[in-house]
């Protein structure tokens, strides 16, 4: 047996070591588990994200005892940086918050993204680092390590709805943390968070899809305004004040006109602007706390303890702020608006009712020309009739209540009648004749012009067939509106009725009107063209009435113009009529217009536009209109038939 020398030294494990290093193995997970349950109370405080992260890193530094924590958030930008969003630290480095906050890190695969950070971003596992600074592969982080004195690291992934969104990042003071067993009970605490991460995100987007849906039930997607829902709300508040305090209150409604004009011939985007651009002024106009949009191209105004003198004056204020000019698509469009007004108590205490009659006193200022109207309960009978006519006017043409009334021309040099305009009249079968201004409005509110339109063109096109056969040959006119211009079947049906009925060019002229053809006068061009390559003779109505370009004028294909009507029944009178009546036929006749002159009410009047260079004359002095088949008759008896009756 051999023996050990005596100068042999024995190693045996050294008791005290072992017992030091659990202890501080022990210390170690007792510090993780004191963390995890600190970081588990704030889970059930927080109320937002950034709350969340906050505490939890104040959690780990205060109560864990680690020298230092934050939360880095993923960034998919170019460089795959982090962002550095909250921290935990002791007071001593509270100060260097910003200069933590604005350290460049990285996810990246290169020098910059190696470290726990980045590493553990990358990979979706912890990464830790026990020995920063001796580390030389993480030699980059050294000088930051010694200068907020953590000699070790360890950094763990935060999944969220399967993706990594960050890490959790916790710096220890001396070189030998996170062992496994910490490492364990800290990689729970990062699954933790990222799970309060998800449910706090999860809330968020439930409170926002809240807001959504409370946004489109009451809020209008296209201003912000409230919209009539809202607007209902809030009228119960006011007027429950109101009833309380023994105040009245007003409703008004604002339209603005000729928006359908704008979408048709600019397109709904264009229309939207001037919907907005509106919207702003009224609201800058500060006139009225709640506004609100409660239609394609209305606005509701609520006026708390506002009587009918305050609300009208009010209107007329509006009237002066909004009548001016917004520029849609390079073009200055003029903004003209009705107001309806209906008051509380007076005309209802019930939103839905004061919407109701302040809507139809802003039709009746519409139809009176007035900038405003306060409803009045006459009004609610004659809107009753003229719902009921709105019905009923989609019958009218398969009932045959339409017709066809003609209106004579006269030929101012020959003195002999050279033609006549074709009207249609709606002879109700209680009600009889309806005023036709009444009822192409009503056709226009109802969508039914279209098919008025093409009722009158079919009933002008047969009466021209029947002059033909009877030795009649005579031009017909017809007006087409706006809305005519922008219907896609007009060129088709024109076509087919030329068609049908064999019509000759110049059995058929078509008048438009001057402000159809400015909305966009490049567009009329083109549709002029193709009504001039179909026969048809052309005449710009109403003209003067309208804002023409005379930069266009001279490109129209036209045959003539028709003087509108304000100018020639007072140029007896005035002087300034007769001038722009001759200054008006002197253009014309330079760009080969015949000068039609309408109005024409006297003798008198008919002498003038005689004088005044105008080669037709039409109106009631020339003769009433009258129904179709009275007009052979009343041509034969006419007193036009001589030369001598332009002298009288």
């Amino acid at each position: 047996m051999m023996s050990t020398p005596a100068n042999a030294q024995i190693t045996r494990p050294n008791a005290s070591a072992t017992i030091a290093d659990n202890e501080k193995e022990l210390l170690r997970v007792n510090r993780a588990l004191k963390t995890l349950s600190a970081g588990n109370r704030t889970l059930l405080r927080a109320s937002d994200e950034a709350e969340l992260v906050n505490a939890m890193c104040r959690v780990i530094v205060e109560q864990g005892g680690y020298r230092m924590s934050y939360v880095g958030y993923v960034q998919h930008d170019e460089r795959k940086s982090v962002s550095l969003a909250a921290f935990g630290f002791d007071d001593h480095y509270e100060q260097e918050e910003e200069t933590l906050r604005n350290l460049y890190a990285s996810w990246a695969d290169n020098e910059f993204g190696h470290s726990v950070t980045g590493t553990s971003i990358r990979t979706g596992k912890p990464c830790i680092v026990r020995h920063l600074l001796t580390d030389p592969d993480h030699a980059p982080w050294h000088a930051e390590a010694l200068r907020f004195r953590y000699a070790s690291a360890s950094a763990f992934p935060l999944h969220v709805d399967g993706e990594v969104i960050g890490t959790l990042g916790i710096a220890a003071s001396e070189p030998d943390a996170f062992d496994e067993a910490e490492v364990k009970l800290l990689a729970e605490l990062a699954d933790d968070l990222a799970y309060g991460i998800s449910n706090l995100r999860s809330r968020l987007r439930r409170q926002e899809a809240e807001a959504t849906i409370h946004r489109m039930a009451y809020c209008d997607a296209l201003t912000g305004l409230p919209n009539r829902a809202s607007l209902c709300e809030r009228f119960e508040s006011v007027l429950a004040t109101a009833v309380a305090q023994n105040q009245p209150l007003a409703l008004m409604i604002v339209s603005l006109d000729h928006l359908q004009e704008v979408n048709d011939t600019l397109g709904y985007a264009q229309g939207d602007r001037l919907i907005q651009t509106f919207a702003r002024r009224l609201i800058e106009a500060k006139l009225a706390e709640t506004v609100a949009r409660v239609g394609e191209g209305e606005f509701a105004l609520l006026l708390p303890n506002a009587d009918s003198a305050r609300s009208s004056a009010t209107a007329q204020q509006l009237s002066k702020l909004l009548h001016t000019s917004i520029d849609v698509e390079g073009l200055a469009f003029d903004v003209h608006t009705h107001t309806g007004l209906a008051l509380f108590p007076g005309h209802g205490a019930d939103a839905e009712v004061l919407l109701r009659r302040a809507r139809v006193a802003m039709r009746d200022a519409m139809q009176a020309g007035r900038d405003y109207a306060v409803f009045a309960p006459a009004l609610d009978q004659e809107a009753s009739r003229r719902l009921a006519l709105m019905g009923e006017l989609r019958h009218a043409i398969e009932r045959h209540q339409l017709a066809l009334q003609l209106q004579p021309k006269l030929h101012l040099a020959s003195a002999a009648i050279c033609g006549a305009e074709a009207l249609v009249r709606w002879k109700h079968p209680l009600l009889g004749q309806v005023p036709t201004f009444e009822f192409i409005t009503l056709a226009e509110q109802a969508g039914m012009i279209t098919p008025v339109t093409h009722w009158v063109l079919e009933a002008t096109f047969r009466q021209r067939y029947a002059w033909h056969m009877a030795g009649i040959e005579l031009p017909l006119s017809v007006n087409l509106s706006a809305h005519d211009l922008r219907d896609p079947t007009l060129l088709d049906k024109l076509k087919g009725l030329v068609e049908t009925w064999g019509a000759q060019p110049g059995w058929i002229q078509l008048e438009l009107t001057e402000s159809a053809l400015m909305v966009d006068a490049s567009a009329a061009v083109e549709i002029l063209h193709s009504l001039k390559w179909l026969g048809f003779q052309l005449a710009i109505d109403d003209f003067g009435a309208g804002y023409s370009s005379l930069g266009y004028l001279h490109r129209l294909p036209v045959d003539a113009i028709k003087i509108d009507q304000s100018f020639v029944i007072p140029l007896v009178q005035s002087e300034d009529c007769a001038t722009i009546v001759s200054s008006a036929a002197q253009m014309a006749h330079k760009l080969g217009f015949e000068v039609v002159a309408e109005g024409v009410e006297s003798q008198d009047a008919l002498r003038r536009v005689t004088e005044l260079g105008c080669d037709i004359a039409q109106g009631h002095f020339v003769s009433h209109p009258m129904a179709a088949d009275q007009f052979g008759a009343w041509r034969a008896a006419s007193p036009w038939s001589s030369p001598a009756s332009l002298a009288h």
